[in-house]
């Protein structure tokens, strides 16, 4: 099945945007659920940003963009710090950390990249994404063991014994079944569900969010940017080979990032997470061998559409948190693990010392939590971590 040649009618593939919408769905609205902001939100960004993504690259890179697990815990630190606004306003240090990219790789080529991120360094900071999230996991299952296992098994069957799409759908799987156990149970509470309107206009759009501009939010977040900046070219290359395509150089990669870059901008006035490519729609592409663009501006205007359904949010901020804790066991742990496949993939050298040490030292500093602090401005967690990496492989001799 492709629709490169107009194989599929506008009506199946309206049908297959909606899947692929589908598969991004549940991993999707964890991340608003757990930093507190209305799925509807990042639904409406996420929407709007993949059609201004499209729009950069001329319409040729089917890619979808949803919010990243990269940024949870950096918004949930930084929002307590400074505040929405303020976190906003780090956002924009995130966008721009995509803009300088994309004007690096326009002006120096790829190796520069290379050069700067090695697999050495991006290993452990993927790592670190999981790890750090650990905790918050544990705490969200304990409060109710029995939900949490519920949702972690059927995520866990779903993923090793689902056919098909099904099989790239565990976490909403799990949702589903966590929740509707808990409903049965008494213990999910749909007062709020019924008190919501049908319809209503997403926040990001109703209400424009002005981000409160300093510094420190700023340099907090950009270091952030570096995991899922990688990722993304990652994504570039998976997705043109899926398609039979070269997006790396058509449209060309520094397209690619400006378009991330634009629609993290736009998710700041939205009172949004960034948005970035999304990996998972990549699987939905491989299993249907539909790599049309235009269906994935079918998903993104779907994504659009059901965030206007007021019940939709009330409903997913209503999920039980011992559910989403334990969709995050799952979630989580795979994430530390793609660190460790990176270092596998690329064939690290251990028996190297500068290898042992850019990986050793970054991951201490990212899991036992060190702070760098001048004056208000503070950096710890992932940022700290993926920038000292940076720097020991810069400097540290080569074997």
């Amino acid at each position: 099945m492709s629709d490169e040649n107009g194989a599929l009618s506008p009506l199946r593939r309206t049908v297959v945007g909606v899947q692929f919408l589908f598969v991004a769905f549940g991993s999707m609205v964890i991340v608003p659920l757990l930093v507190g902001l209305e799925p509807t939100t990042i639904l409406v960004s996420a929407g709007i940003g993949t059609l201004l993504f499209h729009a950069i690259t001329k319409g040729k890179v089917p890619i979808f963009l949803g919010c990243s697990f990269a940024f949870i815990t950096p918004i949930q630190v930084a929002s307590k710090q400074w505040g929405m606004p303020g976190t906003l306003a780090g956002m924009l240090g995130v966008s721009l950390v995509y803009f300088v990219m994309s004007i690096l790789i326009k002006w120096r080529g790829q190796r520069f990249i290379h050069r700067l991120f090695p697999p050495v360094v991006i290993g452990p900071v993927i790592m670190l994404i999981g790890l750090s999230l650990s905790k918050s996991a544990i705490d969200m299952a304990c409060t109710d063991w029995f939900l949490a296992v519920t949702a972690f098994v059927v995520a866990v069957v779903v993923l090793f014994f689902g056919k098909g799409l099904l099989k790239l759908v565990p976490v909403a799987c799990g949702i589903v079944v966590g929740s509707v156990v808990a409903a049965l149970c008494g213990k999910m509470d749909f007062t709020a569900v019924a008190q919501s309107p049908w319809f209503s206009v997403p926040s990001g759009i109703a209400h424009f969010h002005m981000p409160q501009f300093a510094w420190e939010p700023l340099l907090f977040m950009m270091p952030v940017a570096v995991a899922p900046v990688i990722e993304h070219i990652g994504d570039v290359y998976v997705v043109g080979a899926v398609a039979d395509k070269d997006f790396v150089s058509d449209p060309g990669l520094h397209r690619t990032l400006l378009g991330d870059g634009l629609a993290c901008l736009l998710g700041c006035f939205l009172g949004s997470t960034p948005v970035t490519t999304y990996s998972e729609v990549t699987g939905a592409m491989q299993i249907t061998h539909v790599t049309s663009p235009k269906v994935i501006r079918i998903a993104a205007i779907a994504a659009i559409v059901l965030s206007f359904f007021g019940k939709l949010s009330a409903l997913l901020q209503s999920v039980p948190r011992a559910v989403l804790g334990g969709i995050m066991l799952m979630l989580f742990g795979t994430i530390a693990s793609v660190g460790i496949q990176t270092l596998v993939r690329e064939k690290v050298d251990f028996s190297i010392t500068r290898n042992i040490l850019i990986v050793g030292v970054t991951l201490t500093i990212g899991i036992g939590g060190a702070v760098l602090q001048f004056g208000t401005f503070s950096l710890s967690g992932i940022g700290l971590a993926s920038i000292v990496g940076v720097v020991l492989n810069l400097l540290l001799p080569e074997a």
